[in-house]
């Protein structure tokens, strides 16, 4: 893996962590952890091998994940990490959703809103009208995903250190 895509996975997995710690106070109890950690971690595992070869970095690396950990709610987490097609319902996908947001809110490796995340990914990879609806719909699910978990948290997420676990004065 690249070091770039190393140091922005490990950011995705300090905001995730620092939501589900969250999530585990108010409303998923039984929320694991090292499974969000892991989910994070592994979120773009694929992505050198696609910038190389071609092919979507979510379902290679959803696949890889399958085949080595048997675990289907982690391969989830990294094949729906950039667009997700069920039900937002971070009670039942906690450990997805939290990945699915807290990708949204690394640029890199700096913690950003999705404003300016977004901004980025359109500069970036905005090259056709097709393109950028894809990007526009991935932020508008990022959104909602975020309401739902201000919602449950009550917190503003925007709002959050997530380097400190406070909110920003």
């Amino acid at each position: 893996m690249p070091e770039h895509i190393r140091e922005h996975s490990f950011l995705v997995a300090e905001v995730a962590l620092h939501i589900a710690r969250l999530c585990r106070k108010r409303f998923v109890p039984e929320l694991s952890l090292a499974l969000v950690e892991a989910a994070a971690l592994l979120h773009d595992v694929a992505k050198g091998y696609t910038i190389r070869h071609g092919g979507s970095h979510s379902q290679l690396g959803a696949a890889w994940v399958q085949e080595r950990t048997g675990n289907a709610i982690l391969a989830r987490a990294v094949l729906h990490h950039v667009y997700w097609p069920f039900a937002m319902d971070v009670r039942c996908y906690p450990v997805a959703l939290i990945i699915f947001y807290s990708d949204k809110r690394v640029k890199h490796a700096e913690i950003v809103s999705m404003g300016e995340r977004f901004e980025d990914l359109l500069q970036r990879y905005g090259k056709t009208p097709l393109a950028c609806k894809h990007i526009q719909l991935s932020l508008e699910q990022g959104r909602t995903v975020e309401a739902l978990l201000e919602q449950e948290l009550k917190v503003d997420l925007n709002a959050y250190s997530f380097d400190c676990r406070r909110m920003v004065g």
